[in-house]
């Protein structure tokens, strides 16, 4: 396996482990998709893609087909987000960080 695949998916893998947690517990969250108009259900439903995906990136270090998995999920996770901020018509630094999350995550399901 490549270097760089498996560095991105440790790295990618702990972000999304981090982020799908805050979609538990960070109020920031809540009032986010508050602001976006989005079901709070869709929050905790997008918090348990977040998790899985990120497992199967750490774990698709051993078994790649889980990395090109997890690596298509959090891409159209990530492009839903980016497109939720577009159409929010928010300031577009806020649709950098999930832009840069799609593109990794594309990268990462290349590599595997």
């Amino acid at each position: 396996m490549h270097i760089v695949a498996i560095i991105l998916q440790v790295i990618l893998g702990l972000g999304f482990i981090m982020f799908g947690i805050m979609k538990f517990t960070a109020k920031e969250m809540v009032e986010g998709f508050e602001h976006f108009g989005l079901p709070q259900w869709l929050r905790v439903v997008t918090g348990i893609l977040e998790l899985l995906g990120a497992a199967a990136l750490i774990i698709g270090i051993w078994v790649p087909i889980l990395a090109i998995i997890g690596g298509v999920g959090l891409a159209i996770i990530m492009f839903f987000a980016a497109l939720t901020h577009i159409r929010a018509k928010d300031p577009i630094q806020q649709a950098f960080m999930p832009t840069l999350l799609l593109i990794l995550s594309v990268v990462v399901a290349i590599l595997n």
